[in-house]
C-alpha cells in the first residue's frame, strides 16, 4: 500500500488549481474563521456557507429560503449588516439554521481549494477528530494542508494549526512529510502555549487593537473542544457536519 503523504501550503494566494486536483485538502483559518465554522456546527447550524465576498454573500440571502443568519468581516471589521463572525456572537443564535460567512482569509482559501477531490475545514478547536478522519478515509492519499494566512502573507497561526493537525495525524499512523509539513510539526511540537501564540502573533495582537475580547482567542486555542468533521459538500457550496468511525 502506497504511505499518505502530507503537504503545507503557507497561504491562500499559493493555491493552484492543479496542485490540488486529484488530492484531499484541508483549510485553516484558525483567526477565526475555520473556528467559527467548527463551533457553529458543534452548536447545531445545518451548513456553513462560505462565500468569498459580502457582495455575494447578500446575493446568498437574497434567493435563500431556509433560516438563516449572515456573518463577515473585512480586515478584522464586522462588516455593516453582518453579525460578527465569533463563536460567542453566533453560536447562541445559529441552531437549525444556515451561516452564510465570508471573510477576508478563510472563506476565500476555501472558495479557492473547492476544485480539490475532497475538501475540509479545521481548527484547533476538531483536529484530533479531523485527524481520525482523514486515517480512516485518505491514509494513502495526499493531503495538502492549507493555510488561510492574512491579505498575502504568512500567519504562525494557521502554520501552528497545520503542524498541530500533523502531530495527531502522526500518532494514527506512517505519513510522508514534504519539507514545509514536517517544519509546521516541529515547530507545534516545540511551542508550549497555544494561548500564548495565538495571543502574541501578529493577528492576534491586530484583533485585540480592534477590540475583539482576549477570551475569543483563547477559545480557539482550545484542542479537541469538539469532535466535528467539516466536510465541503461541492453541489450545495456547504459545508456540513461530517462523521468518522469509532472502531
Amino acid at each position: 500500500m502506497t504511505k499518505g503523504k502530507i503537504q503545507v501550503i503557507f497561504k491562500k494566494e499559493d493555491i493552484k488549481p492543479d496542485l490540488l486536483e486529484g488530492k484531499v485538502a484541508v483549510v485553516f483559518d484558525i483567526l477565526f474563521a475555520t473556528s467559527t465554522i467548527t463551533a457553529a456546527i458543534a452548536h447545531g447550524a445545518v451548513s456553513v456557507i462560505p462565500v468569498f465576498s459580502a457582495e455575494q454573500a447578500r446575493e446568498k440571502a437574497a434567493q435563500f429560503t431556509q433560516p438563516y443568519l449572515m456573518a463577515g468581516e473585512d480586515r478584522g471589521r464586522t462588516i455593516e449588516g453582518f453579525h460578527p463572525p465569533l463563536h460567542t456572537h453566533i453560536s447562541p443564535l445559529i441552531q437549525g439554521k444556515h451561516l452564510i460567512l465570508t471573510t477576508t482569509n478563510g472563506t476565500v482559501a476555501l472558495t479557492q481549494a473547492n476544485k480539490s477531490a475532497n475538501l475540509y475545514a479545521s481548527s484547533l478547536l476538531n483536529n484530533p477528530a479531523m485527524a481520525k478522519h482523514l486515517y480512516q478515509k485518505h491514509k494513502h492519499e495526499t493531503i495538502v494542508l492549507i493555510c488561510s494566512g492574512s491579505s498575502g502573507s504568512y500567519t504562525m497561526e494557521d502554520f501552528y494549526g497545520a503542524g498541530s493537525l500533523i502531530s495527531f495525524m502522526q500518532e494514527l499512523g506512517d505519513w510522508e512529510l514534504s519539507d514545509a509539513a514536517a517544519t509546521a510539526f516541529h515547530f507545534y511540537e516545540s511551542s508550549r502555549s497555544s494561548k500564548q501564540l495565538l495571543t502574541n502573533c501578529r493577528i492576534g495582537q491586530l484583533l485585540m487593537n480592534y477590540g475583539v475580547d482576549q477570551r475569543e482567542i483563547e477559545f480557539a486555542a482550545q484542542e479537541g473542544v469538539f469532535d466535528t468533521v467539516l466536510v465541503y459538500d461541492p453541489e450545495e457550496g456547504q459545508i456540513k457536519e461530517g462523521h468518522y468511525a469509532s472502531s
